[in-house]
């Protein structure tokens, strides 16, 4: 339960991108709270992608600013520069979270326990890893469940509800506001900013959904941190 609440939501983008300024813009707007999980060893690097048949930038913000842009929110590891971890040794994998967490840390100026893998692969042998050696408590993966029973165990495999570019998010939003339920519930939706700008799913949408999950009396509105810990 969430400050006496049965219901949460919370949102999770990846790779700490210039998009992101825009995104916080509208999470802010409607008063809701996400994690950014940030590569540190690539801030402020320019570059651009091809998905979905758009060119789109993929700069990632600067250093400078990773604190100012994400107040109010969350900032979590995503690897020092963004190497699939899976299949990695043990030394290896600690330097990549260890080395992101502690410069992430210094840039805003508060300890970070939370985490998402980077391109999505994870395993037993991965999480074990960063459970012993790191201060990291959980770490999403790219496994849509859609369900909102709330993970209760494994946390540095935590598999989030949705992934906002299916086309099953709108009904999987109105599914959890119309649920009643004796149980905790949580809608976990995750993905990129810059696949707006890939119109994987259009920026206008993306705050039709916002503004539908807005300014519920019975539900909670955290960061990842805030709803899993």
């Amino acid at each position: 339960m969430w400050n006496g609440k049965k219901k949460a939501v919370t949102f999770s983008f990846d790779d700490g991108v210039t998009q992101d300024i825009r995104l916080v813009e509208i999470l802010n707007k409607y008063g809701l709270k996400a994690t950014f999980n940030i590569n540190s060893g690539l801030l402020g690097l320019p570059n651009k992608l091809e998905r979905n048949g758009e060119t789109v930038n993929h700069t990632k913000i600067k250093a400078s600013e990773v604190k100012t842009v994400y107040a109010g929110h969350e900032v979590a590891v995503h690897s020092l520069t963004h190497p699939t971890l899976v299949g990695l040794d043990e030394e290896t994998i600690i330097r990549q979270v260890e080395l992101d967490r502690i410069e992430l840390e210094k840039l805003c100026g508060y300890p970070i326990v939370g985490m998402a893998y980077p391109n999505g692969p994870n395993d037993d042998f991965v999480a074990s890893v960063i459970e012993k050696n790191t201060p990291i408590r959980y770490s999403r993966t790219v496994t849509s469940t859609y369900s909102f029973a709330v993970q209760k165990e494994n946390l540095l495999r935590y598999n989030p509800t949705v992934y906002y570019v299916e086309d099953c998010l709108e009904e999987i939003v109105d599914k959890f506001l119309a649920s009643k339920s004796d149980e905790d519930q949580l809608l976990y939706i995750w993905g990129h900013s810059y696949e707006m700008d890939a119109k994987y799913i259009s920026w206008e949408k993306f705050e039709e959904i916002c503004k539908k999950l807005s300014g519920r009396a019975d539900i909670f509105y955290g960061t990842n941190k805030e709803v899993l810990l």
